[in-house]
């Protein structure tokens, strides 16, 4: 375990060109979707880390994740019919079991030996199933990021999901440096203080944490609201938090919150306060999309759906803003291929997360640099 102290500012240095969009990762588990989402009544398509994948449950309830193109003619299985423990190819009928052997052809009773497509890992865990698109023989189900809070009943909440316009990295950038509240969410969750509080970082193995505190702070209005959801009325100062989690190759978790300033929060009595989880996990698309799965975890007022549908809908607005923001910037990055990025003291840790996957990448013998647009996952 390092712990690293922010270099200074002085001392950045151009770290890659624009047009270097970062490559994902394959032997890595995913979210594909909400375990809601995959059904035993039509198939599912989404595209994890490059990969087009038809996602449907057998008749036992497990998700099965087979790749989404007929081993005939291509045909997207996506389009086809779930038929018990088959899936059903929407062009000439080839019926599939839940390994992707076929089972059945049209007209004929001989099955042609080679005719399969390949099945993908699935684990259900934490109100999501995740997908591991590369080489099976590594996929461990106990590698699956840490996102107990989803499904811990200490816990209670809700989220949604992002179809971003944008190279998961610039997401997984967004989320390891919160000082860009100050300026994107002024009106929600935005302070000066954000960019003023110190800051460590600690990395280990392939997570990296980043920590941060405000101590005798006034409360912005979302933490100013949802302190007062359990303590009616409460008025002065906050000793504010921020701890962010990265775990390979992209989930972030954030233990935020705020308590009554001096009341030992910092030292680990938070009774005085509110406690939240933001919960994000994204899957790449393409190079330039994701999809973002996300959400707010609270452990106060638990039998309360309206204060969860209310952190929703606030963190949806908030999100809203990322999202806007994110795409400007990859808009950005297409028009300006040849600029140079340069890193502050706040990229610290965004930094790291680069440094793991491109040694994940490397393992795999792929390049960190994405392909250029149009040429492949």
């Amino acid at each position: 375990m390092t712990l690293t102290t922010p270099p200074p500012v002085e001392a950045a240095a151009p770290t890659t060109a624009a047009a270097k969009i970062f490559n994902h990762p394959r032997n890595a588990w995913y979210v594909a979707a909400w375990d809601h989402e995959v059904t035993t009544k039509k198939p599912l398509a989404r595209t994890v880390a490059g990969v087009p994948l038809a996602l449907w449950r057998n008749t036992e309830g497990r998700a099965v994740a087979l790749a989404d193109a007929c081993w005939h003619r291509l045909a997207p299985l996506s389009k086809g019919k779930i038929l018990g423990d088959e899936l059903q190819c929407p062009y000439h009928g080839l019926r599939y079991n839940s390994t992707g052997r076929c089972t059945g052809m049209p007209a004929q009773e001989t099955i042609n030996p080679s005719a399969m497509v390949p099945a993908y890992p699935v684990v259900e865990r934490y109100r999501y199933v995740w997908v591991w698109v590369g080489e099976p023989d590594l996929a461990d189900p106990a590698a699956v990021p840490d996102m107990h809070q989803m499904d811990d009943p200490a816990w209670a909440g809700d989220g949604e999901t992002i179809h971003a316009d944008c190279n998961y990295q610039l997401v997984l950038d967004n989320l390891m440096d919160l000082t860009h509240e100050e300026f994107v969410h002024a009106s929600s969750i935005g302070q000066e203080e954000l960019s003023e509080a110190e800051f460590d970082v600690v990395h280990e193995g392939n997570t990296v944490t980043v920590t941060r505190w405000m101590r005798d702070i006034d409360a912005p209005p979302f933490w100013l609201k949802n302190m007062r959801d359990k303590f009616p009325g409460f008025e002065g100062k906050v000793d504010r938090w921020q701890i962010i989690r990265f775990e390979a190759p992209s989930t972030i978790c954030i233990d935020v919150g705020v308590a009554k300033a001096g009341t030992g929060a910092p030292e680990g009595d938070r009774s005085q306060g509110v406690n939240g989880y933001v919960m994000n996990t994204i899957t790449p698309e393409t190079h330039r999309s994701c999809h973002y799965f996300w959400a707010f975890m609270r452990n106060y007022r638990l039998d309360s759906q309206t204060i969860t549908t209310q952190l929703r809908q606030s963190v949806h607005g908030v999100f809203a803003e990322d999202e806007d923001m994110l795409r400007a910037q990859q808009s950005a990055i297409d028009a300006n291929p040849e600029h140079e990025f340069y890193s502050l003291n706040i990229d610290t840790g965004g930094m790291w997360v680069r440094r793991i996957l491109e040694r994940m990448l490397a393992a795999e013998g792929r390049p960190s640099a994405a392909p250029a647009v149009g040429r492949g996952a």
